[in-house]
């Protein structure tokens, strides 16, 4: 305020009658010190003469502090009623508002839009770029609320609220908005500063502001956060259906109107990649979406193929391998809405109003697996040459999530094939125990584990229990644990004690992790769970190599883990393994799981377990009823791995069903035996086993009293077969050989072989067991 404009009035005389308050601010001298003094006694110097002529001019002005100030003068001279001269009013104005003048130029001519308001919101000054906006001249809104001067005021109300809070605070404000304006034919993005303007007394007298249109940097920004939400929401699942549908929900409404995925058949299967299709490409639908409720844009179903032809924008997509941008009007957009709405199923004719198409393909490591489309219906901009980009870019991130979603598919489905094929399929006839299981594949995105389980019957009636768990997941896992299931039945039929048989098992698996068998494992460990049950004597041995120890339910109802040593993992190697034995009642029922029935990283073990017992004791009509009521109680909603269960309810052989004589170890007790054996035998009812039962306890028998020690056991068991067993004090072993034509002996166990179904030998803490079984025919 400075260098304002200033004037005076002077008599005919040069004296002062007149003095502005501008005046004042120039000249420092105020009115009562100007007024009737003479307008010569305030010059610093003589004013130029042409300059008085004139009557315009610089002239140097005295300033009340006492320095000077040069000013540009103008007079006008004023006439009384009589027409004589009257006086002159003179106005000043300093140099320094030519400084002034160039601001109000460059605010009238600057290329962002810029406006002052008084602090009620009316308008006072508009530049030129601000009356483009508005589509009005500056007269037409000079003086106007501002609020009146647009169509949309509750869209504006944003604007006006910042108005009034730099009016009512006297602070500057900057914001970003997304509006549009009465001569702009889109919404744009605008960046606008506001600040206050003051008076002499420090008091906001308007409100300044500068707008200027960042739509460019906006969409730019919106395009980065685009890319970096899509990294973020595509692909949490390893689900293909799923990865489509999160793409779509990206790409509506903010980007298209409508879009949709259509993948190509083989993608959803098993097979492998065929070549591309010449002419048409046929697409399944996976996913699509849209900005109306009820997708009407949408001339295919979810789950159904269409057709699409060479010229269309997908089957363009597709060969060339880059985004196709497709307006209307177009000959070939023209022609392919034409036919597909033809080719509606259902009279579902394509949506009209589709003004702008993008069709870009899905690829992924060198891989087309489909195309999404988008289309604007409402969002009155074409797709253009930087959305096509933004789209490939979209594209390339979805495909690649789409590619792992069908990997993992498919590895999942091999391992779990596999895994299939490796598990038992039907358990094998045996008496010792009812069992029922169950094997739960986990849906986690690491994939199946090598969970697995297993009876196997043994010699006397005696029956193994199973169960296993190999590190990690996938398909090496399910590998090894098709070897460890393969190794742990050839340890069982050479009939290991428990804890043996782990120790066998961990040099097996410490073997493949060494590479000593060639094999290049991924990732190897495990843990195993091997027990042994005897309905004849009713006892339970069992070892454990780093598994939970199974539980128990009696048949008095109370459940319980039994107290026994896990030992090491598989693999760790050079630990012993401990057996544990217990003597069961008849009808207890041992349950032998995996460590995903228990252990996840949400839950307590001990909470499990206890669960585990609880659920155990329930009511269950049937062992598979039991095992569904345990899954239930025990497992969370979603596993987060494999569950393998094997339920068993103990049975006993009674006195009825087993015979065991003790034998002298003479030969001439040989005959004794044989007697006493057929007795038996027929007095269970098998008289047409008797003759070969004869000859096998004979051969046996007399084996054991030439070749064995004492003592001398024969015992025959009636089960689903009849069990002719030898038992001595010698662990050497006996083996078939081919006797020569002159040979007196070597020809008994051959003999037995060829009359029994099943034949062998086992070690026993006092020495070996030989046995022999005869299928029985069934009951009538």
């Amino acid at each position: 305020m400075e260098h304002a404009s200033a004037a005076a009035i002077l008599d005919a005389r040069g004296m002062v009658t007149g003095w502005s308050e501008g005046a004042r601010r120039l000249t420092g001298y105020p009115p009562e010190e100007a007024l009737g003094r003479a307008a010569r006694d305030l010059l610093a110097e003589e004013a130029p003469t042409e300059a008085v002529a004139a009557l315009h001019g610089t002239v140097v002005l005295r300033h009340r502090d006492g320095s000077t100030v040069a000013l540009r003068l103008s007079a006008c001279q004023v006439v009384g009623e009589d027409g004589d001269p009257g006086g002159y009013v003179i106005t000043a104005e300093a140099p320094g508002d030519r400084r002034t003048a160039l601001a109000a130029e460059a605010f009238q001519r600057a290329s962002m839009s810029m406006s002052v308001f008084d602090t009620r919101q009316h308008y006072l000054r508009l530049n030129d770029a601000a009356c483009r906006v508005m589509g009005v001249p500056e007269e037409a809104l000079t003086g106007r609320f501002f609020a009146d001067t647009v169509e949309d005021a509750e869209s504006s109300r944003g604007f006006l609220d910042h108005l009034r809070v730099v009016a009512e605070t006297g602070r500057p404000t900057r914001y970003e908005s997304y509006t549009g304006a009465p001569a702009l034919n889109r919404d744009h993005a605008w960046t606008t500063e506001m600040w206050p303007l003051r008076d002499a007394t420090g008091e906001v007298s308007a409100v300044a502001l500068a707008a200027f249109d960042s739509t460019e940097q906006y969409w730019a920004r919106e395009r980065l956060a685009l890319l970096n939400e899509a990294a973020a929401s595509i692909g949490t699942t390893l689900d293909v259906v799923r990865t489509a549908e999160e793409f779509v929900e990206l790409l509506v409404p903010r980007y298209a109107d409508f879009a949709s995925v259509d993948l190509l058949d083989w993608v959803l299967g098993a097979e492998e990649q065929p070549g591309m299709p010449e002419n048409d490409i046929v697409l399944r639908r996976v996913a699509h979406g849209s900005g109306t409720e009820g997708t009407p844009e949408a001339a295919v179903h979810v789950g159904e193929a269409d057709v699409y032809p060479s010229f269309s924008p997908p089957a363009k997509a597709l060969r060339s391998g880059r985004a196709v941008v497709s307006q209307a009007g177009e000959p070939d957009f023209v022609r392919w809405v034409a036919e597909r709405n033809a080719r509606a199923p259902r009279g579902r004719p394509y949506r009209k109003g589709v003004h702008s198409m993008l069709a870009v393909p899905l690829r992924a490591r060198g891989t087309t697996l489909g195309v999404v489309v988008g289309v604007r219906i409402v969002n009155p901009d074409d797709f253009a040459a930087d959305d096509a980009v933004l789209g490939e870019e979209l594209a390339s991130r979805a495909a690649v999530c789409v590619d792992n979603a069908r990997r993992f598919a498919r590895e999942r489905t091999t391992a779990l094939t596999l895994q299939h094929s490796l598990l038992p399929r039907g358990l094998p006839g045996q008496a010792a125990v009812d069992v029922a299981h169950r094997y739960l594949p986990s849906g986690s995105l690491a994939g199946i584990g090598g969970d697995w389980f297993d009876v196997i019957p043994l010699s006397g009636s005696r029956v193994a229990l199973v169960v296993g768990d190999v590190v990690g997941h996938g398909i090496p896992s399910s590998a090894t644990m098709g070897r460890l299931c393969t190794a742990v039945r050839t340890l069982a039929d050479v009939d290991l004690p428990p804890d043996e048989l782990l120790t066998h098992l961990d040099d097996l698996v410490t073997h493949l992790a060494s590479g000593d068998l060639g094999d290049e494992v991924a990732e190897l460990g495990a843990t195993c769970l091997y027990a042994v049950y005897d309905p004849v004597s009713r006892r339970l041995t069992l070892a454990a190599a780093g598994h939970p120890a199974p539980a128990l339910l009696y048949p008095d109802g109370t459940a319980s883990l039994v107290r026994m040593t896990a030992g090491p993992p598989l693999g760790v190697g050079g630990l012993p393994f401990e057996a544990t034995e217990l003597e069961l009642p008849e009808g207890c029922v041992v349950a032998l799981y995996t460590d995903g029935l228990i252990e996840d990283r949400d839950r307590d073990v001990d909470h499990a377990t206890a669960e585990l017992c609880r659920a155990l004791a329930a009511p269950a009509d049937t062992l598979d009823t039991l095992c569904d009521t345990v899954l239930k109680a025990v497992l969370p909603e979603e596993p987060g791995d494999d569950v393998a269960l094997l339920v068993a309810r103990t049975r006993a052989l009674g006195a009825d069903q087993v015979a065991t004589w003790d034998i002298i170890p003479d030969p001439e007790q040989v005959a004794a035996a044989r007697r006493a054996a057929t007795e038996q035998v027929i007095a269970w009812g098998l008289d047409e086993a008797a003759f070969v039962t004869e000859l096998v306890v004979s051969e046996l028998v007399t084996n054991a009293i030439r070749y064995g020690a004492p003592p001398v056991q024969l015992r025959l068991i009636r089960d689903r077969a009849l069990i002719c067993e030898v038992s001595d004090g010698s662990s050497t072993s006996p083996h078939l050989r081919r006797a020569h034509a002159f040979d007196e002996g070597g020809r008994g166990l051959l003999l037995v072989a060829q009359l029994t179904q099943r034949w062998g030998s086992r070690q026993t803490p006092r020495g070996k067991t030989i046995w022999a079984e005869q299928t029985l025919p069934p009951p009538v």
